[in-house]
């Protein structure tokens, strides 16, 4: 399979801080100036930071958000991460990535958070992973564009000029969508929205990695 590239979302995909995250990013967000937020995210256009900074930055000032703002925000994320309890994998999550790596299956990582903060949800957790190949919503405020970003990345990284398949793992229904307006094949992860991503075409699904074997796919 070392022309098949797996494709992780990290955040309720292969680390257990979706709950905490929320807290942490509202929390940034009061700490830039904005009061008003709107906290339902699982409903937002685009479910990525960027964008929650965007939205709810223009519904308060009335006024985009500056690039130097996105900034400010990965900075103010890292440090609210280290108030809150440490982050754990989705069980299994580490050896799955063990494996890939000892087989030489390419990886890469497309995370709708900001880089700071997830490099805190990635260490914390113990999981291994590399910059070369991780993608995050700093540069691209939509999930098919850090997606197309991390896809990118993993070709100059594994010399690779295209991969015979691409398998994204996600949790939500926004990993979901995007992968198929992109043509990847997609792996369900957890019970949290299991329903919604069976309603939506999901086809193949797991609670966890504890008894995956990316070999069945």
């Amino acid at each position: 399979m070392q022309d098949t590239l797996f494709l992780f979302d990290i955040d309720g995909t292969l680390t257990d801080s979706v709950t905490t995250y929320h807290k942490v990013i509202t929390i940034a967000m009061q700490r830039l100036g904005i009061t008003n937020i709107d906290t339902d995210y699982d409903n937002y256009l685009h479910h990525t930071d960027s964008y929650a900074l965007e939205y709810n930055y223009e519904r308060n000032f009335g006024k985009k958000a500056s690039l130097e703002q996105r900034d400010l925000m990965d900075d103010v994320l890292a440090q609210e991460m280290h108030n809150h309890p440490a982050i754990t994998e989705v069980l299994g999550a580490n050896t799955l990535l063990q494996a890939l790596a000892k087989n030489n299956i390419p990886v890469a990582f497309g995370t709708g958070a900001f880089p700071k903060a997830t490099a805190i949800k990635m260490t914390s957790a113990g999981l291994a992973y590399g910059t070369e190949v991780l993608a995050t919503s700093k540069t691209s405020i939509t999930r098919e564009g850090f997606v197309l970003q991390a896809i990118d990345q993993a070709k100059s990284f594994y010399n690779k000029t295209n991969f015979n398949r691409i398998i994204a793992f996600g949790d939500g229904v926004w990993d979901l969508q995007t992968a198929q307006k992109l043509g990847l094949e997609f792996v369900g992860v957890g019970n949290a929205k299991k329903q919604a991503l069976v309603a939506n075409g999901c086809k193949h699904w797991v609670e966890d990695f504890i008894d995956f074997d990316y070999k069945s796919l």
